[in-house]
């Protein structure tokens, strides 16, 4: 029980630690693809390129970022980046690839809910996708903030996977946790999604499920406008377990095929 409740109370330094750990062998895993990255190909998604538009001269807030690969993407079409994410490693990696690339893009690290204090300007856009709210505990928070770095008539274009994924156990042979927020998910496991047998990740993280309702509920709060709202049978990324490929860059996993939503988007635009 202390032990649960140390976690709760500190989540952040058990996430970031986690992170911190992660980057290396995220940077040189496969699954990130860094040479063909650096070559010129691009990070981004269909689903989300088809959310996004023409981004050239327009600014670009980019929330847990990683070490950037996305910023990075959105910097080659002509916007104005800056990337924003937790782990002081990622982002050190980050500019480091920037450098490298040529390119001007900027990079923050700091806490989600601590943006204000880092950054003072207004952008034309708001991006984060796959993998993010479940590391918050509270979404009207993570709402308060993206309708804050939004200009009048500025969008959100949020990619994420559908809270029905994270019902289940790793395998996806039985219900897990629930589908709407309760307790704080405190799991500890070995590797990562981009690397299962990298021994140096620290396993140790604790995240919230947050259903559907709950994130439109927030956007709204906030002030945004909600344009659309799409759900996917399909991954972009294969980063869960017992998957197949059954069209080119999507994935579901082989025993349920198309009976589940696996990512939803949505764009929301500031009043």
């Amino acid at each position: 029980m202390f032990f649960f409740e140390t976690m709760n109370n500190d989540y952040l330094s058990f996430n970031q630690k986690s992170w911190d750990s992660r980057v290396d062998a995220h940077f040189n895993s496969d699954f990130y693809d860094m040479e063909s990255f650096l070559k010129g190909n691009s990070s981004l998604k269909e689903i989300e390129t088809e959310l996004i538009g023409d981004v050239r001269g327009k600014s670009v807030l980019h929330l847990q970022c990683h070490f950037g690969q996305d910023t990075l993407s959105l910097q080659r079409l002509g916007a104005e980046c800056v990337g924003v994410d937790l782990s002081e490693k990622a982002i050190n990696a980050a500019r480091n690839l920037n450098d490298q690339l040529g390119l001007n893009a900027r990079f923050v690290s700091c806490d989600v809910y601590d943006t204000p204090n880092h950054l003072n300007e207004k952008f034309d856009m708001v991006f984060t996708t796959y993998g993010t709210i479940g590391w918050l505990p509270d979404l009207n928070r993570w709402a308060q903030v993206i309708a804050n770095f939004l200009k009048p008539g500025g969008k959100l274009v949020f990619v994420e996977f559908h809270p029905v994924v994270w019902m289940f156990d790793d395998d996806f042979e039985g219900v897990k946790y629930a589908y709407l927020k309760s307790e704080p998910i405190v799991e500890e496991e070995e590797g990562t999604y981009a690397d299962r047998e990298a021994a140096e990740v620290e396993g140790k993280t604790i995240t919230w499920n947050h259903g559907l309702s709950e994130a439109i509920t927030a956007l709204l709060n906030s002030g945004l406008r909600i344009e659309t709202l799409r759900e996917y049978n399909y991954s972009p990324y294969d980063c869960f377990r017992h998957t197949e490929e059954f069209e080119p860059g999507k994935f579901r996993i082989k025993h349920m095929g198309d009976k589940i939503p696996m990512v939803y988007s949505v764009v929301a635009v500031k009043h």
